[in-house]
């Protein structure tokens, strides 16, 4: 007779190979599984495996396929995606990123909270979306993506824009977010597009240090330059996800959400491929 049991112990032999590499690990999943919301006390008995939701949410976003073209190994995708708005209300990705960036820093010996950051910007495609612009630098119609990352890349802030919007208007929302979630951060290093007036005024109003770190002369070529290779290298582990290639979504706010589940992912993996 299949019982309970019988169905769990199933599930545990499935789970000792990984069907897809963006699945969790038993660890990770041990240290996301009390973040989740609770079982409700009244009404139905919950019957989605939360875990196989956030496995399909990670394989979406590291393929890049469509919600309706997740494999049956998970559930609906119209399942999957209604947890998804959930989680992105309850901010689950940005305090899953956020912890495992912490505990990472911990791990490499550094102070949890960062006291320094570097800012920068990025132009992506974005296909058919209305909140697009036209990128005159770059030559891209689509979004810009506003970061502000630690002093060895890790995400701290994003801010999603137009791509006809300038570098030192988008890092304004970049600053003052900043200040709220990191207040401890007070030294910015930035590129000649961030030294404006404006924004330095505002930083300083904020209490932030704006350092700005400038080409080397006769420079043509791509050279790593002190403080400012950081933040391209982030975009570089981005890119590694198919899903933030280009800007899919039609809204501001789930684009950046996935930005955060490809962030908080790699941290995770960081944090316990060495168990």
């Amino acid at each position: 007779m299949w019982t309970e049991p019988h169905r769990a112990r199933q599930v545990r032999q499935e789970r000792k190979v990984k069907r897809y590499p963006s699945d969790l690990s038993d660890q990770e999943w041990q240290a996301i599984e009390p973040l989740l919301p609770s079982p409700a006390r009244t009404g139905r008995r919950r019957i989605t495996d939360l875990r196989e939701v956030l496995n399909a949410i990670r394989y979406l976003v590291r393929s890049g396929c469509e919600w309706r073209m997740l494999p049956v190994h998970f559930p609906p995708w119209q399942t999957v995606y209604w947890w998804f708005r959930r989680f992105v209300k309850r901010l689950l990705f940005k305090v899953i990123h956020d912890v495992a960036l912490m505990l990472d820093r911990q791990n490499q010996n550094r102070q949890e909270h960062p006291s320094a950051a570097v800012i920068d910007s990025q132009t992506v495609k974005a296909p058919g979306r209305a909140a697009r612009g036209y990128d005159a630098n770059k030559k891209i119609k689509g979004r810009k993506r506003h970061v502000a990352v630690d002093s060895d890349g890790r995400l701290l802030m994003v801010s999603l824009t137009p791509a006809d919007m300038a570098d030192s208007t988008g890092a304004e929302w970049v600053l003052v977010a900043l200040k709220k979630r990191w207040p401890w951060v007070k030294h910015l290093f930035a590129d000649a597009a961030y030294d404006r007036r404006r924004l330095l005024d505002e930083a300083t109003m904020l209490g932030f240090v704006v350092e700005v770190v400038r080409k080397l002369a006769n420079q043509h070529a791509f050279i790593p330059l002190s403080r400012r290779w950081v933040v391209e290298r982030s975009f570089g582990w981005m890119m590694q996800w198919r899903r933030l290639v280009r800007d899919y979504e039609g809204r501001i706010d789930v684009s950046s959400e996935m930005i955060y589940v490809a962030m908080g992912s790699l941290l995770l993996k960081r944090l316990f491929e060495n168990e």
